[in-house]
């Protein structure tokens, strides 16, 4: 490439780091009216793709635009770091067999493995240019997250929202799960 973006573009996103870009348009920002843009997390469960990486520019476009519109808008990024596809990528990728553990050792193993792939999507999207606070994510196997997610859902009870009905749960032998 003529441009020599693969080695200008590290140097640049160091740049905006060290100069603190995002913490300096926050500041600027700061006690005018907010815009909050609720990130839907990606799982960490390996590399981005070209999905990851339109959803996060886009999202970085709406967030620039309003923080120079005037509005304080924060960035705080998150990951889903529960479920089937860190599962399914940790057995395919590692060989890992989880029928030849204990439930707690394989989850523990899942644990290790998202934090790895958050940290790695992190810096992915960072050299996509992607502004924000990237040292203070959501994570949805943090503890405060999960209390979080418990205290919504006994709201939900409370309202009656919440009820046991009948319906056909479709279930996959291979996966194990619905």
């Amino acid at each position: 490439m003529r441009a020599n973006l693969p080695e200008k573009e590290p140097v640049l996103v160091k740049k905006w780091e060290e100069n603190k870009v995002y913490e300096k348009a926050l500041k600027k920002n700061r006690g005018k009216p907010s815009f909050i843009l609720h990130d839907g997390p990606p799982y960490a469960n390996g590399n981005i793709h070209v999905g990851h990486a339109l959803n996060k520019i886009l999202k970085d476009f709406v967030i620039r635009y309003k923080t120079m519109s005037g509005f304080y808008s924060p960035y705080i990024p998150g990951w889903d770091t529960h479920g089937l596809p860190i599962e399914t990528a940790l057995t395919k990728i590692t060989k890992v067999n989880r029928k030849e553990m204990s439930v707690p050792e394989f989850r523990q193993l899942c644990t290790d493995y998202a934090l790895k792939q958050v940290n790695n999507q992190r810096e992915q999207f960072k050299r996509l240019g992607v502004l924000g606070e990237w040292n203070h994510p959501y994570l949805t196997l943090s503890k405060e997250y999960e209390s979080m997610q418990i205290k919504v859902f006994a709201k939900m009870v409370e309202k009656g929202f919440i009820f046991k009905g009948l319906k056909p749960v479709y279930w996959s032998p291979s996966s194990e799960s619905a």
